[in-house]
């Protein structure tokens, strides 16, 4: 097989599994282990993949983006540790919003029986789970749509967070990099995160480990933005130290 259609067989199963590991593809494609992580890093070096141990996951860009499906099958177990971590955070907040994604839903279920609240979200998911709630007041933003996150998006929405003054932000991402700061591969919803962000006093970010060093299309905020960081103990320590050390506290839980 040549270089380059090695190189795109190899971002296809990326991206088709959210992952690929060394060990198992380096047979299938009949090369050597060694062979195929330099493959990884020029496509990481490329920007659409992200190196982790043992292999890779795909970077999601302004081509390529997950379903809210496959997001909630991923890296489960971390995500629910950093949601529970972020919701612990809420410290009687009494406005909340609640990002689009999977790992926003667990947050709102970490958040249920906390106390009374008023949450501010543009995922369909998260005003379902919560509307059901009775100490539980929820505002759904308008506008568009998406299907991949089942998230509201452009101007009805930022118009309405533009009328909202919120307590707290819980805001997910698509990238975070030291060098580019926080990003998503959506224009529209980095306009919705921005937004949330200007409306917000306090603002956490959260994200798997595998969002740390990879960068998407749009970018809406910068780490000094943030109260806190929260993510996962894969992400190694060294690592969150440098990442703290561009202006707010990485959390690994």
């Amino acid at each position: 097989m040549e270089v380059e259609a090695r190189h795109q067989a190899i971002l296809a199963r990326a991206r088709a599994e959210g992952r690929v590991s060394v060990t198992t593809l380096a047979p299938e494609l009949g090369v050597a282990v060694e062979t195929l992580r330099r493959d990884l890093k020029i496509l990481a070096d490329r920007g659409v993949v992200q190196r982790v141990y043992g292999g890779a996951v795909a970077v999601e860009t302004a081509g390529f983006e997950t379903d809210l499906d496959f997001r909630s099958a991923s890296d489960v177990t971390e995500k629910h540790r950093v949601a529970t971590a972020a919701a612990q955070r809420r410290q009687g907040a009494e406005t909340v919003y609640i990002d689009e994604g999977a790992t926003p839903q667990f947050i709102a279920e970490a958040l249920v029986g906390s106390g009374p609240m008023t949450v501010v979200t543009p995922s369909l998911p998260v005003a379902t789970r919560l509307s059901v709630e009775p100490d539980v007041t929820v505002l759904l933003l308008g506008g568009r749509v998406r299907g991949h996150t089942q998230g509201t998006v452009d101007h009805w929405a930022v118009r309405m967070l533009g009328e909202l003054v919120v307590d707290l932000a819980y805001i997910g991402a698509n990238g975070i990099s030291r060098d580019h700061g926080v990003t998503t591969q959506d224009p529209a919803v980095a306009a919705v995160k921005r937004a949330a962000i200007e409306r917000s006093r306090r603002r956490i970010l959260f994200g798997a480990h595998t969002k740390f060093g990879a960068s998407s299309l749009c970018r809406f905020a910068e780490l000094r933005d943030f109260e806190a960081v929260v993510t996962g103990v894969e992400l190694p320590a060294a690592e969150a130290h440098r990442y703290a050390a561009l202006g707010a506290p990485v959390l690994r839980v």
